[in-house]
């Protein structure tokens, strides 16, 4: 490690004006992503502002047809909450697949979707679930956040406060997880909702993604047979130690299959 100014804030406010004055701050929540890379040296922050204590910023609470999730609620407050299950069920199912016990007693929403790892889970139920991630300043749909591999649209100095998911009439996760860090080889989550269907990938390629061909198809026929003949194009698809461009294209529309499978029920 090296010299950092560590410093714990007690509202948003606090946080975003920590945030102004550092040199090259960074927000800790769960530390699960910044912790790493700070060990690492990949970043080296001039400040660390620690948003953990935080009330507001934690949380699960129905608003209508929408779950609000605060930025620094654990993957295991969501994927235990009886307002989770009750309304979204395979948001539950998906918090509960992240890594192990201690990522997910550890690791947060917002942190999640703020690092915007490629085989991250979140990014799939943002993008599946047509979600608005809020923050101190402004409301920004899920189709426009991620915008490539580690990047977001979160602007210098903006900080996620939460997350909301509306309600789908049926949703249904299914990944294919790497067996050591559980992360998702590739992990897709199909939504109905009243505005149409979703289907989002993660995993797959540098960033979240949607397939039209798999929503056109599942709007006439929600079944998992709908996509059993769609495939997604292997080219600029992710390739590495644990699976191919060409397996990874495969696992899409296997993995389609038993979300459909899933969310039917």
């Amino acid at each position: 490690m090296y010299n950092f100014e560590y410093r714990q804030v007690s509202s948003v406010a606090e946080a975003v004006e920590a945030l102004s004055r550092a040199e090259d701050g960074k927000v800790l929540a769960g530390g699960q992503s910044l912790i790493p890379v700070m060990k690492q040296r990949l970043a080296q922050p001039s400040d660390v502002i620690d948003i953990s204590t935080i009330a507001e910023l934690s949380g699960v609470r129905r608003d209508g047809d929408a779950l609000v999730i605060g930025a620094t609620t654990p993957h295991a407050s969501v994927a235990g909450s009886e307002v989770v299950r009750a309304a979204i069920p395979a948001l539950a199912y998906l918090a509960g697949s992240i890594g192990d016990p201690q990522v997910r007693h550890r690791g947060t929403l917002g942190g999640s979707i703020a690092n915007a790892d490629p085989a991250a889970d979140y990014p799939a139920a943002v993008v599946g679930l047509g979600a608005r991630v809020e923050t101190n300043a402004r409301s920004i749909a899920g189709d426009d956040f991620f915008t490539g591999m580690f990047e977001t649209a979160l602007d210098d100095g903006e900080l996620i406060t939460s997350v909301r998911f509306p309600i789908p009439v049926r949703a249904g996760y299914a990944k294919f997880p790497n067996p050591a860090s559980r992360y998702a080889v590739v992990g897709v989550l199909v939504s109905e909702a009243s505005d149409g269907v979703r289907v989002a990938v993660t995993g797959a390629g540098p960033s979240v993604f949607r397939v039209a061909e798999m929503e056109t198809a599942l709007a006439s026929n929600f079944a998992p047979e709908a996509v059993a003949g769609i495939s997604v194009p292997a080219s600029g698809l992710n390739a590495d130690i644990h699976a191919s461009d060409e397996y990874r294209a495969h696992l899409v529309t296997v993995m389609a299959k038993r979300a459909v499978a899933a969310a039917i029920g």
